[in-house]
């Protein structure tokens, strides 16, 4: 017993030390001055702690604008994700209906399409409509993007919650709507949140249309700003290392204020009333 416990630590501290020794390479260069970076032989923790590579995305990058910008495309388009996802998932959950199992099939083969065939027509249609260079335009590709996995993430969570709650709310006098909000909403607020997560980090991370349909430096992302970091002839590892320990923070921050409704969610919806 003891050896199994021992090994199991032993591998379970390998893993862990795998995992965190690249975020921690990555802490460690954003702090090195230039002139470390490629240094041999390795330094595993700086000489000299600098915050020259910070100040520059700051001064000089306007890191600033693109990290508002990134918000407020994550946070609209999660936000108006998840409400669709939960509405559109409730009515495929609770509902039968002519055409359910084809539209539920529809959603799972737009996921398997690759995106970049859709992109010339999108591009044209994003033209036409004057949504090019704009995070309007971002927001509205990326909702239709995640629309159809989150409706489907949120029919699974529905239907986990029995049907004997919401009628029980309706025989008290509530109608399907206050049903929905007062008593299914909070049992299943892991799923709502575990949603607006996923969709956030999405569109957080997301280049590849980002970088399409947003050239100007307004409408830059926090990943396009940082491919900006690679030219044809170089790479500005201690930009983009200051870069990416800066865009962790947000999804860390979310992280933390939602961890709680992720654990407590599903035992306290239950109990309320």
């Amino acid at each position: 017993m003891i050896l199994r416990r021992a090994a199991k630590a032993i591998v379970l501290g390998v893993w862990l030390l795998i995992t965190v020794f690249p975020l921690y390479w990555i802490v460690i260069t954003s702090l090195k001055p230039k002139s470390e970076i490629f240094s041999m032989p390795l330094r595993y923790w700086p000489a000299e702690v600098t915050f020259e590579h910070y100040a520059e995305l700051f001064s000089f990058a306007d890191f600033d604008l693109y990290l508002l910008n990134s918000l407020l495309v994550a946070l609209v388009s999660a936000a108006v994700v998840t409400v669709i996802g939960v509405l559109g998932g409730y009515v495929l959950a609770r509902f039968d209906f002519p055409g359910r199992g084809a539209l539920m099939l529809a959603f799972l083969v737009t996921q398997m399409i690759p995106l970049f065939i859709a992109l010339g027509p999108l591009y044209l249609l994003m033209s036409d409509l004057g949504l090019l260079n704009r995070l309007a335009g971002l927001m509205v590709v990326y909702i239709a993007m995640l629309v159809p996995f989150c409706t489907i993430i949120m029919r699974g969570f529905h239907e986990r919650v029995p049907v004997a709650l919401e009628e029980a709310a309706q025989v008290d006098g509530a109608s399907r709507i206050q049903a929905m909000v007062r008593v299914i909403l909070p049992v299943m607020l892991p799923g709502v949140a575990a949603t607006f997560i996923f969709a956030f980090v999405q569109v957080w991370n997301e280049l590849f249309l980002a970088i399409t349909f947003s050239d100007s430096e307004d409408a830059k992302t926090v990943p396009v700003a940082m491919n900006s970091f690679i030219t044809q002839y170089d790479i500005d590892w201690g930009s983009m290392a200051a870069a990416t320990v800066v865009s962790v923070v947000p999804t860390l921050v979310l992280f933390a204020a939602i961890r709680r409704y992720i654990v407590e969610g599903l035992t306290a919806g239950a109990v309320k009333g």
